[in-house]
Order: C-alpha cells, then structure tokens, then sequence
C-alpha cells in the first residue's frame, strides 16, 4: 500500500463549509468556508486595535459571529503574532494583524493562525485556509457540514 493510500485513510473528511468553533476567543460557532485556495486562515473582524498588556502587544476586535446580521457583538483578544501582507481573491495587497488561537473542526482541535480582516460583505465570517488543513483533513467539495451543525469539542490539540 502506498503512503498516499495509508495517509488519506488516516486524515478526516470536511466539507467546504463547515460549523468550527474558537473557544479562547469566545466564539461557540462560527460557520467558515474550508477555502483551499487560501494559504492562510482568515477571521471577520471589525474595530481592530492594538493595546499593550504586560509589555506585549495584543489585538482587541469584534466579531459578528452569525452570517447576514450584526446584531450579535463578540469582543475578543489575542496576542499579535505579526502582522502580514496578504493578497485578497480579488488581488488587492493589505496589511492584516495574525494571531494564533484553537480551531475545532470535525471534533479535532487544532492550532491555527488567522489573519483578521473585515468581512462583513463576504458569504462567510471565516475561511480556513491551506496551513490549517494540510495533513489533517481532506476536502470532499461536493459535501457540507460533515461535522454537524454544532461543533464538537475534544480535548486533544493536533499540531
């Protein structure tokens, strides 16, 4: 048997939507596009601002978690990894702030880093890009949702 064959047994299957979830960040529920075209992860989010806690830089932002409204307001926080160049589908270049937080996909809990950007105008509040899903998922385009309409938890981080 080949390694390919070996591995992709082993590797869960996603549809390309999916319901994740980001605890450290507050968020239960989060619908994302799994979006193997992006390289990287990338969360709606809307009055971005830096502050400085115990000398290191974090980002405070807003989220509206819930497709189509914006009724519902989640303030979140996370350290600032970086800040990255990205180039948007449509091509434009923007500097966006990155931060790494938990990711719960199909039950398995991953590391994942996240550029955040505003998005509002956009089908889906979240994309999980390819760094997220390379060699833990595989992506069946013609399905959605194989993880449920709720996100299931597990204790387990997968690197």
């Amino acid at each position: 048997m080949s390694t390919e064959v070996s591995t992709a047994k082993t590797l869960k299957i996603v549809g390309w939507r999916e319901y994740v979830a980001l605890p450290e960040l507050g968020l239960a529920r989060v619908k994302a596009k799994v979006d193997t075209g992006a390289r990287t992860s990338a969360l709606h989010a809307i009055n971005i601002r830096y502050v400085v806690k115990a000398g290191k830089t974090w980002v405070r932002f807003e989220v509206h978690p819930l497709q189509r409204t914006t009724k519902q307001i989640v303030i979140c926080e996370a350290p600032l990894i970086e800040e990255r160049h990205v180039r948007d589908s449509g091509g434009k270049t923007s500097l966006r702030p990155v931060i790494e937080t938990v990711v719960y996909l199909k039950g398995r809990k991953i590391r994942v880093e996240l550029t955040l950007v505003a998005r509002g105008t956009m089908g889906f509040r979240m994309l999980i890009g390819r760094q997220a899903l390379r060699g833990r998922f595989l992506v069946d385009a013609g399905r959605s949702y194989l993880g449920g309409k709720k996100p299931t938890l597990s204790t387990k981080v997968q690197a």
